[in-house]
């Protein structure tokens, strides 16, 4: 810091400085070259050859004298001038110091000031930042694959069997896609529609029984609650979550609040039985008939809902439906072919005393017999075309692929 400031002073201080320049700037004199002194010859002792004064020596001159009072005078002379400028040298330096000591910034690191680091601890903060990043990308590795591990894949699920409903339903459905054909990729199968209970995260088959188990325990003290009664779901209205979910609303009643005690007791029986079910928010039983998350494809096209599309059906009446079954269901497995989803178990609620729902659910298994009698017949009817595409053309045929085409030909028809 001090080289560098004494490197700089003449500019930061001229005038100060220009005193102390002639010999702080000056090159180091070098010392004079000592001379050779002549040397004078002892004076003869005091009464040889006679007289008491200084006698010279034999061929000795007075000039000889004078010159040699003349060298010993500028060999003096040059002594005193080197130790003059030695002295003037420490006196410039003490000055340049005194100079120093007056900056503002004489003990300011010049490193740490100019944010001057050396090339390996540039490095070393490179290598932090990568090292940083891998830890964050890792971090954030880890909370995904935790959040996946408990993201739901099963729920408890009341299926809705009645007509009525999944009409109303596909009617709003119609109106919508006409007024925005782009959301008819976020509608859902009206096969599909129900009432979501509980919701749970089951990763082994272990913890599948498991709720199976659950599910049958619960039904003798949801029967208890019940009493010997039915449970009477109307909906009426339709209602939105943050303009990204369509559904229509469950009316409050009586039977509503029991709808919300059932919930709860089975919630429990599950989280005794060691299973993690149930979510932060709040229950709020709802029939979701559209959701933008269906398609992700069709969120960055649409981000919300236009309330309006479906305005005229806001307070329509879509019908009732009474509790009469609760099913395990999962959300990943593939779905039957009326659209439902897979069921892993059910149980039957009480005796139901009314004839419509018995007639709607003779429906439902109808219809569900019949499409898979059609699917087996089309199955088969495939397989006896492709033996004989075989035998006369001798090429391979792959029954797998061919059954597969079949069932997402089926699967496509029960969706129309």
């Amino acid at each position: 810091m001090q080289r560098l400031l004494r490197r700089l002073l003449p500019a930061l201080c001229p005038a100060r400085a220009a005193a102390a320049a002639p010999a702080f700037l000056a090159p180091p004199a070098r010392p004079a070259r000592p001379r050779p002194m002549a040397l004078r010859p002892p004076p003869p002792a005091a009464g040889a050859g006679g007289g008491g004064g200084p006698r010279r020596v034999a061929g000795e001159s007075p000039e000889h004298d004078d010159l040699e009072n003349v060298l010993e005078k500028e060999i003096l002379k040059e002594n005193k001038e080197s130790t003059q400028q030695r002295k003037e040298r420490c006196a410039s330096t003490d000055s340049t110091d005194s100079l120093m000591v007056e900056m503002p910034f004489v003990n300011i690191d010049i490193e740490d000031e100019f944010a001057v680091r050396l090339t390996s601890e540039v490095n070393l903060k490179k290598k932090r930042k990568r090292t940083t990043g891998r830890e964050n990308e890792e971090d954030n590795e880890r909370k995904k694959k935790k959040k996946e591990q408990y993201r739901p894949n099963f729920f408890i699920s009341i299926p809705i069997t009645n007509s009525e409903i999944s009409g109303g339903v596909q009617a709003v459905q119609d109106t919508i896609i006409q007024k925005d054909h782009r959301l008819s990729k976020a509608m859902v199968h009206c096969g599909s529609l129900h009432v979501t209970l509980l919701v749970m995260h089951l990763s082994s088959k272990e913890e599948v029984s498991t709720a199976v188990d659950a599910l049958s325990d619960s039904k003798d003290l949801v029967e208890d609650l019940l009493k010997g009664k039915t449970v009477d779901l109307s909906f009426q209205g339709i209602d939105h979550f943050r303009n990204e979910v369509g559904f229509v609303k469950l009316a409050e009643s009586d039977h509503t609040a029991i709808l919300m005690e059932i919930a709860e007791t089975i919630k429990k029986i599950f989280q005794e039985k060691g299973i993690l079910a149930g979510g932060d928010r709040a229950f709020k039983p709802h029939l979701t008939f559209m959701k933008l998350s269906k398609s992700p494809k069709l969120r960055k096209e649409v981000k919300k809902i236009d309330p309006s599309l479906y305005e005229k059906f806001k307070s329509h009446y879509f019908g009732d439906e009474i509790l009469h079954r609760l099913d395990l269901c999962s959300m990943l497995k593939k779905k039957q072919p009326n659209g439902y989803y897979y069921c892993e178990s059910c149980v039957i609620l009480g005796e139901k005393h009314a004839a419509e729902p018995d007639d709607a659910e003779l429906v439902s298994l109808s219809k569900r017999l019949v499409e898979n009698a059609v699917l087996k017949a089309v199955q088969q009817y495939l397989e006896e075309t492709q033996n004989k595409n075989k035998q006369t053309d001798g090429s391979p045929v792959k029954t797998e692929e061919a059954t597969s085409g079949s069932k997402n030909e089926n699967d496509n028809d029960n969706s129309k």
